[in-house]
């Protein structure tokens, strides 16, 4: 008689079918985490992996790195957005957190990897020695936070978005991932959410079943920025041949690559974690360039959303590339990544199954610090004035050298010369490496005759059209009745106030400041021009916020420009899309800071969806390199904003400028052209310290300094000596008007409108994160902004004082006093507000937000919807 077969073997015989076959019927499919840094090509490559076969391929989370190539705020909800488009709002998403890593090494839980290992401490705020290397504004992150301004025009918005306290940090979302099970993870960015899990979780790598690595160069030749036959004069042969692609920094680093450049020593600890690892480095990316072939077969009939968002954003980073060489200087280097992944995961992590790439094994290792080992001279927190080194590294051994501390690191120079530093290389070594399989080539398309000339081109092409797991609508196509609106009141038989300009670092409390003004008779105040500082308070994408604002209070017509990015002297020459950030280092990079000030605290959402956003659209006729598909959007510029007001104002006229934030604006126009000053009838500041008591809470010691004008303290030294009629509202007065729960409680007895219902429910949601402490201790001084305005509309409502001093403005290029507003006998005399009635601005304030005049036209996006109707 048979013997009969037990229940553990057939399990067995099973795998072993399972195994043989591509896929089994019951089997449970792999599950997959993405760690991303949101650039770009990343959310294209989003896209790509959610349309394989969930019975396959289970993204279980996603995970973003909020050191590199995107912002916080921006890049959580890009990912929202995505995810609800492509119905996949199951997936656990994770940014940011508010734990850091003491001095002797103490990883604290949920570390936000908003700043590299090396310079992580107990705060979110901090310095920029690998970020540097990344532009923040126009061809870098603010490109990348708005996708060139695509991503408000197609991506739809669901009920998702950040919500402080409330959103799932980086670490909690991976812990609970591999706490399940079994998990590739796929890495698009820099490593520094991994390295962190692995230096404070290591019981956990049992569970992560295989690595996969976009980043780094191991033998490659980079072409970026190479000279190919009958190219045009804006190349620069210098950068032909360099292993990585650091085009803002190849005079001190051509060695690395941006992903493993951003945190090297986190790179490290991945690399040589013990785990399976493929490394997708530029060797095998750089095969795969968004060629012309490629691009204009993905456009003649994108089938999908997805693929028709995909070309889109092809398309127009074509149109704005800085030079000519667009197709052999973009690659697919994320989505190749992507398809490696997935041919891996679906082959057992077979390297000789890869689907599409060629790969075989490699000793490397990252490199983390320059030779010689063992030097103590200041670049090297690991190191440098310690007796035991920081996680108990060897004195002497790989880390221990000088270590990179920004792209104009005079150690890495070589004058006419490469640069000799190496921090971020993946190289090849004979000893002291790991050992990983790396992707060398990408493999052949099987149909020989295809102008696409790789099967990955091909079935990415394939995939993005399928109408499987393809996206249910995009922003439009979600309403039936869809359609832009543009407001614009008429003026013309109304008697115009005093024309005003309101210059804003797009803080939480400046949109309050902004309501004020535009619910302001416009008989008493005209606003004419917004200007924006982007090296204060929000990052630039954060300037859509302020188009929605003005959409929902009816004026589409007010202009809106862009400013510098950087505090005077502080951008890089040649390059100057780069720079430090020397004083904006001082801005949390997390809760409290610029995360809850490019989201307003979660509340942006909220607002009306305004036809204007940012836009990386532009014309030849402006100073692009070449027209494109609709210059007419284009983003104007502060300085050009600004004398446009001027030229329309007559001889005799003046404008009255309000500015809540770093003067960098304003000095720079005065700096072009000292004889603008005469146009600017009077000056509004919000800033400084005449007692000097500061409010500099990162920076310790830094006692007396005033944020805006720490931020930019030589712009305050610029404005304040250019003989313009100033007001100052100081810091001694903003800082007595904190926000408290009885004056919540006065807002809810006046009548409602729209735009008090919104201040009410911002003041009442920094209220609460006010009262739980942390990095909120600060979120109660949101009054003091719209103070300045009330100052300058009407002093007598609110009982104003003012007396005058001679003062001064601090401005050595030291942190420790930069920014101190001293009162000097030398110094120029400046009329300043001494003293208000607290509880009359309060009531003031109150009523001009429940005024029925000018009220909002658009009350909210959810009246928006309701107006175009849901499918």
């Amino acid at each position: 008689m048979r013997r009969p077969i037990g229940k553990m073997r057939v399990i067995a015989i099973t795998a072993i079918v399972c195994w043989t076959m591509l896929s089994c019927l019951h089997a449970a499919p792999k599950t997959l985490h993405i760690d991303t840094d949101m650039d770009n090509e990343d959310g294209l490559a989003l896209m790509y992996l959610l349309k394989q076969p969930r019975s396959q391929i289970h993204v279980k989370a996603i995970t973003i790195n909020a050191n590199s190539w995107s912002n916080a705020g921006s890049a959580i909800n890009t990912v929202y957005d995505i995810l609800y488009m492509m119905d996949r709002e199951d997936i656990l998403v994770g940014i940011g957190g508010e734990g850091g890593i003491t001095d002797n090494g103490t990883i604290l839980p949920n570390v936000g990897g908003y700043l590299p290992i090396i310079d992580q401490g107990l705060s979110t705020a901090g310095g920029c020695r690998y970020r540097e290397a990344i532009p923040p504004g126009q061809g870098g992150r603010l490109d990348v936070d708005t996708n060139y301004g695509l991503r408000r025009q197609f991506l739809p918005q669901g009920e998702r978005h950040y919500v402080p306290l409330k959103q799932r940090t980086a670490q909690e979302v991976l812990v609970e991932t591999l706490s399940e099970g079994p998990t590739t993870i796929l890495l698009l960015g820099a490593h520094t959410n991994l390295g962190i899990l692995l230096l404070s979780h290591p019981e956990l790598k049992k569970n992560i079943e295989h690595i996969y690595i976009m980043g780094g160069g191991v033998h490659s030749s980079n072409p970026t920025g190479c000279c190919p036959s009958g190219s045009g004069l804006s190349c620069i042969p210098a950068q032909c041949g360099n292993v990585g692609n650091l085009f803002s920094a190849y005079h001190t680093n051509p060695w690395a690559e941006f992903n493993i450049f951003t945190d090297p020593f986190s790179a490290y600890q991945v690399f040589h974690s013990g785990v399976p690892i493929t490394h997708v480095p530029l060797d095998v990316t750089n095969y795969v360039p968004v060629s012309q072939v490629f691009l204009s077969t993905l456009g003649k009939n994108p089938e999908t959303l997805e693929a028709q968002y995909v070309y889109q954003t092809f398309n127009i980073l074509r149109e704005t590339w800085f030079d000519d060489n667009f197709y052999n200087s973009f690659f697919l280097w994320d989505s190749f990544a992507s398809a490696v992944t997935i041919s891996g995961m679906l082959t057992g992590h077979n390297p000789h199954k890869n689907k599409y790439a060629v790969i075989h094994p490699k000793n490397i290792t990252v490199l983390t610090s320059d030779k010689p080992y063992g030097i103590n001279d200041g670049s090297n927190p690991f190191f440098d004035n310690r007796t035991m080194p920081k996680f108990h590294l060897q004195k002497g051994g790989v880390h221990s050298g000088h270590v990179q501390t920004g792209i104009q690191d005079p150690f890495c120079l070589v004058p006419d010369g490469k640069g000799t530093c190496m921090d971020g290389y993946t190289k090849e070594v004979q000893n002291g490496g790991a050992l990983i399989q790396v992707a060398l080539l990408p493999k052949p398309n099987k149909v020989m005759t295809s102008t696409l000339k790789t099967q990955f081109y091909a079935d990415y092409i394939h995939d993005l059209n399928l109408p499987t797991q393809t996206a249910r609508f995009n922003f439009e196509s979600e309403f039936l009745h869809f359609k832009k609106v543009f407001y614009r009141p008429n003026l013309s038989k109304k008697i115009l106030g005093k024309p005003v300009i309101f210059d804003m670092d797009m803080s939480p409390g400046d949109f309050i400041t902004l309501f004020y003004l535009l619910k302001t008779p416009v008989e008493l105040i005209n606003l004419t021009a917004i200007t924006v500082t982007t090296n204060g308070w929000a990052n630039p994408a954060a300037i859509d916020i302020v188009y929605d604002v003005l959409h929902m209070m009816g004026r589409d017509d007010i202009p809106v420009g862009l400013g510098s990015y950087f505090a005077l002297n502080q951008s890089f020459p040649p390059f100057h899309s780069t720079g430090n950030c020397k004083y904006s280092q001082a801005i949390p990079l997390g809760s409290g800071g610029l995360l809850d000030s490019d989201t307003f605290f979660g509340l942006a959402r909220e607002l009306p969806r305004s036809p204007r956003s940012y836009t990386a659209q532009n014309s030849v006729k402006f100073g692009a390199p070449r027209t494109t598909d609709h210059p007419e959007l284009r983003q104007p510029l502060a300085n050009e904003v600004l004398l446009n007001v001027f030229s329309s104002l007559n001889n005799e006229a003046g404008v009255t400028i309000l500015s809540s934030g770093p003067l960098t604006n304003i000095a720079t126009l005065l700096l072009a052209n000292s004889s603008l000053h005469t146009k600017i009838k009077e000056l509004y500041i919000m800033g400084g310290s005449i007692a000097g008591q500061g409010n500099l809470y990162t920076i310790p010691k830094n006692t007396k300094a005033e944020f805006n004008f720490f931020l930019d303290p030589e712009a305050a030294l610029v404005v304040l000596n250019s003989q313009i009629n100033i007001t100052l509202i100081p810091l001694d007065i903003t800082g007595k008007i904190p926000l408290s729960e009885a004056y919540l409680d006065i807002l809810e007895k006046y009548e409602k409108t729209p735009e008090l219902e919104f201040v009410h429910k911002l003041l009442s949601t920094t209220w609460m994160l006010h009262s739980q402490g942390g990095p909120y201790n600060f979120a109660q001084y949101l009054l003091g902004d719209p103070l300045a305005a009330a100052v300058l509309v009407n002093p007598q409502n609110i009982r104003t004082t003012f007396n005058e001093k001679k003062i001064t403005v601090e401005s050595t290029g030291d942190i420790s006093t930069d920014g101190w507003t001293k009162v000097d006998k030398a110094g120029v005399p400046i009329r300043y507000v001494s003293s208000v009635d607290k509880k009359a601005y309060e009531l003031h304030l109150a009523a001009v937000l429940s005024s029925h005049t000018q009220t909002a036209v658009v009350p909210s996006f959810a009246s928006q919807k309701k107006q175009w109707g849901k499918l």
